[in-house]
């Protein structure tokens, strides 16, 4: 699963993810490995996975992972080709989900290639031009489809009308993700199209060092302008997480933090909202010769979770023995939830929550 990072050129794509090719510096625990030279695959900071190592005292830990695409800068006119618009689309296409990095600071320093500062204006650069790649995609949709519903084929006529739904929705500038199906439209019909504004997005408002904890004029208009959308936003001053990561100590990042009024660095919080943009979630395996957290989409069930270790445990699945994360660290160990009967016998219908600490039986 894969999280493409978007914008024009010059909001600061790079820099993020150079900034989180570096966030092994933040932790020990969560490295950075690059698998091309414009994807990483970034370990997903979580505090639980921590405390597990520090009750188990394991050989090894391995945190769940996510992967970042750091995608060519869009122009105007890349739906027809401009610049590495052909490249930008492609590239696209092949993510799961959005992460729109928008410039929200002032600098003359740094040339806009609109010439002036406007987050929301660059926003709907981008969303023009993949809106206009959408309609294009959903006229040759519909283009086939219609020669089926025109025999009478009942199922071609449903899909007819979501079709063209989606073109008169993004006819009027709006995303596919907005605009309004049925359940089962989405389902059946537009979502095997893969159409690239039906992607999960968050914007990422790239501010400077004094706007990192509260934002500014320009984070409340990306607000305001997206808020028909279900959309994260997420406040980030880029370049100087890049400063963070460059300090040598925990102790000299964590003043730096203190100063800019955060807790943690944003570029974790970031690793974090894609992981969930993704609809994934976190269960752990526990013992000790390894702590580990794997990724499950949201709504797995038992025997799907058991089958992300091997397909041998899906397939031969018993039972699963399920301890709430909050459980074990209260009790601080295996035994002690079982002595205190906090552990959870599962069958197949067992719907796995977010932070499980789950053991397997199964028989093949």
């Amino acid at each position: 699963m894969k999280a493409g990072i978007v914008g024009l050129p010059n909001v600061g794509k790079s820099t993020l993810f150079n900034c989180l090719s570096n966030a092994k510096a933040q932790s020990a625990n969560f490295p950075f490995c690059t698998i091309e030279p414009n994807i990483g695959v970034v370990n997903v900071p979580d505090n639980r996975l921590v405390k597990l190592e520090e009750l188990v005292n394991p050989e090894r830990v391995v945190p769940a992972t996510v992967e970042i695409v750091d995608i060519a800068g869009l122009v105007k006119g890349a739906s027809k080709g401009e610049g590495l618009g052909n490249q930008f689309l492609g590239n696209i296409r092949e993510t799961d989900a959005i992460l729109h990095v928008l410039r929200c600071f002032d600098n003359d320093n740094i040339v806009h290639v609109d010439g002036s500062v406007d987050p929301v204006r660059d926003k709907e650069t981008i969303d023009i031009e993949l809106q206009l790649k959408d309609l294009e995609t959903v006229e040759k949709r519909i283009e086939k489809v219609f020669r089926a519903a025109r025999t009478g084929n009942k199922e071609a006529q449903k899909e007819l009308e979501a079709l063209e739904k989606v073109k008169a929705g993004l006819e009027s500038g709006i995303s596919v993700r907005a605009i309004d199906l049925t359940e089962k439209e989405r389902e059946e019909y537009t979502d095997q199209v893969q159409f690239i504004t039906d992607k999960p997005v968050m914007y990422v408002c790239n501010v400077d060092e004094s706007a990192a904890a509260s934002g500014n004029a320009y984070v409340e208009k990306v607000r305001e302008a997206v808020a028909h959308e279900n959309a994260e936003v997420l406040v980030l001053a880029v370049g100087t997480e890049a400063d963070i990561t460059e300090l040598d100590t925990f102790e000299e990042r964590q003043m730096f933090l203190e100063d800019l009024g955060l807790e943690e660095p944003g570029s974790a919080k970031l690793i974090r909202s894609a992981y969930k943009l993704l609809n994934l979630q976190t269960y752990f395996t526990a013992g000790e010769k390894e702590v580990r957290a794997w990724t499950v989409f949201v709504g797995a069930t038992a025997p799907q979770a058991a089958g992300v270790i091997h397909t041998d445990f899906e397939k031969g699945f018993i039972r699963a023995e399920v301890i709430k994360y909050d459980d074990y660290a209260q009790y601080g160990s295996e035994a002690k939830v079982r002595e205190a009967g906090k552990m959870g016998v599962e069958g197949k219908e067992y719907i796995v929550q977010d932070g499980d600490v789950m053991h397997f039986r199964f028989n093949v």
